[in-house]
Order: C-alpha cells, then structure tokens, then sequence
C-alpha cells in the first residue's frame, strides 16, 4: 500500500508520514507480512506513548505496507520465552509490553483511523479493534488467531473490545473459534464504517481526518476522552455528570467563541488550540 510518497522512515518496522496535523503510521514489514515482533512492539510502544504530549498531531492513520495488514505475532520471534526458571516472569513481561500498546492506543488523545486490507490477524485484529473509527478494503479478512495456537481467545484488549463493538454473541462466535470474519460482515455488524477499494483507502482515511480537523482541537481530544469513560459509565446520572463538566470547560476556550463566530460568519473557523 504505497501511494508514491517517500514518508519519514522511523526505527526498523514503522514508518511515519506527517501531514498538517494528521500522521500516517505504517507498519513496514512487508517482506514478514508485518508479523508483529518485539522490535515493533517497541517501536509501535515509543510512537504512541509520545503522542500523549504532542497535541499538534491530531489525528492518527494506521496502516499496514505489503500484501497483508499484520499476519499478527511472529511465533518465532522473541515474543515467546524460552523454557527455563523464570519462563513465567519473563513471559509475563512481554505480554505486558505487546497489551500495553493497546492501552496507548486508546489512551492517547488523538483518534486513530484504521484502514485494514488483506489480512489482520492475533495482534493485527487488536490494533484495529483499538482504532476509533475503521476502514477496510474489500478482501480485508481478520480473526483473533490466539486460540488457534493453544492459548486463550481473549488476548491484547479483544475480550473487552469487540464485544463493546459487535455485541457477546459474536464476540464469543470469534474468540472462541478464531475463525475468519470478512469485510462485508463486518461491515454489517458495525465494525468497520465502510468497504471501499484498496487503492482509495488512505484517501478514505485522509478525507474522514480532515473532517475531524473541521472541529476545535481540544472539543476532539475531549470527546475521545469521553467515550472511553462513558463505555463504562456505571449510570446514566454518572455520564450526564462527565458530559457536563466537559461542556463547561469547553465553553470557556476561545476555540469556542471561534467556532461560534465563524458559524454566525458562515466561513470556517480558524483554531488556535486554546
């Protein structure tokens, strides 16, 4: 998926494409079907945890470069302790490191846009199921692959994701088979916003972004935020209280007064972030 630009290239597996205030992050082992290795972990774990204090990105785009999205973890890999004392802690370590991707994912400020084709797979499937919003091509196929190789269904944020997604029927239909779940499916069951052909995918992307940055910086930050509180909010009252405090501090950025004035003006707002 390469769309004759030359991007920034960052340490071994990803690369890095900045423009305005979206960043394009492509994970760039086309030759390993951008199987999932300690080393990407590492790299995907450094990008994502410096966006928490880079507020002029704004909006992320993940894709992958090659035939497939990820072929998820590589089992060869140094991701799978070697046998001995001490196998659990160390197992556990890396465990951690692969999860806690998932956890900057969300946690970060930016929303992310996924825009899968081929195959997403294991750690492929979770990097989607941790985007915000997602695109797919049209042979764009997945599975939480993780059962298939003797451990659980429930692997990097999949048993708390998908089902917030697509409902415990199907989650569980997933997760406990690891069969496949295709584009078109997907798509029905909410998954993805929409199929379009692999070649417009990143313009897909690139559109969808440019429309969040129609909306004021902070309104963007916050209502991601939000949503990753509200999914669990245990009431209603608990929710409507979280909504409202978020209002008023919005209320009081100049963004605010921006926005109000450029509708009234009917031209578009020009944001300052503050």
């Amino acid at each position: 998926m390469n769309d004759g630009r030359s991007p920034v290239t960052q340490p071994n597996t990803i690369t890095l494409e900045t423009r305005g205030a979206i960043e394009i992050l492509t994970l760039n082992r086309p030759d390993q079907l951008n199987a999932v290795s300690p080393e990407m972990i590492e790299d995907l774990t450094g990008y994502f945890a410096g966006l928490h204090g880079r507020p002029t990105t704004r909006v992320v785009i993940l894709r992958g470069n090659g035939p497939q999205f990820s072929a998820g973890a590589e089992l060869g890999s140094d991701a799978f302790a070697a046998p001995g004392k001490g196998r659990p802690q160390r197992q556990l370590r890396m465990q951690q490191n692969y999860s806690g991707v998932i956890r900057l994912m969300r946690s970060c400020p930016q929303p992310i846009i996924g825009l899968v084709h081929g195959a997403a797979c294991g750690a492929g499937f979770s990097f989607l199921l941790a985007c915000d919003v997602r695109f797919a091509a049209p042979d764009a196929r997945m599975n939480a692959a993780y059962i298939r190789i003797g451990v659980g269904g429930c692997d990097m944020g999949s048993g708390y994701l998908l089902p917030r997604l697509v409902g415990l029927s199907v989650t569980s239909e997933l997760l406990l088979t690891g069969r496949f779940l295709r584009a078109e499916r997907a798509k029905a069951i909410g998954l993805f916003s929409d199929i379009v052909p692999a070649d417009e995918l990143l313009a897909k992307g690139m559109e969808f972004a440019s429309e969040m940055l129609r909306v004021s910086p902070m309104g963007l930050r916050l209502t991601k935020q939000a949503l990753n509180v509200l999914i669990d909010a245990p009431s209603l009252d608990a929710a409507l209280m979280m909504e409202d405090r978020q209002q008023v501090i919005l209320l009081e950025t100049n963004d605010h007064a921006e926005a109000v004035a450029a509708f009234r003006e009917r031209r578009d707002p020009t944001y300052s972030d503050q």
